[in-house]
């Protein structure tokens, strides 16, 4: 799908920047992007354990709080089966697949620009 960006109605132009906002709102968060693209990578359902040593770095608590948010979002569906002890897997749901060409299309601007920064990652 291809985007007119010329558009010349102020309103609309509020409306682009609005709901850019709003996607990068549900996204934010040290670990979701990490979560994202491993579940991206996987191309099959994780069990948390998997997730957890997948995200280097987080801890429990909060790998469990971005997971409940992505879910709550509808980025990511969580499923449970009936087993002892519980296994629970997560994978990417319908608007978690959607992400894809969004996500190609960042990943190609951040190379980009590390490319025209020299390579310099600025945090």
């Amino acid at each position: 799908m291809s985007r007119e960006w010329n558009c010349e109605d102020p309103q609309r132009r509020s409306e682009w920047a609005a709901a850019t906002t709003e996607a990068l709102r549900v996204l934010e968060g040290k670990w979701k992007i990490v979560i994202i693209t491993q579940l991206f990578a996987a191309k099959k359902p994780l069990r948390f354990s998997e997730l957890e040593r997948l995200v280097e770095g987080v801890n429990q608590k909060m790998l469990i709080q971005q997971l409940k948010q992505l879910e709550k979002d509808g980025i990511v569906e969580r499923t449970v089966y009936p087993e002892v002890p519980p296994r629970v897997e997560y994978t990417l749901g319908a608007l978690g697949i959607a992400l894809g060409p969004s996500m190609e299309a960042l990943i190609e601007w951040a190379e980009l620009r590390r490319r025209m920064h020299g390579g310099m990652i600025t945090k």
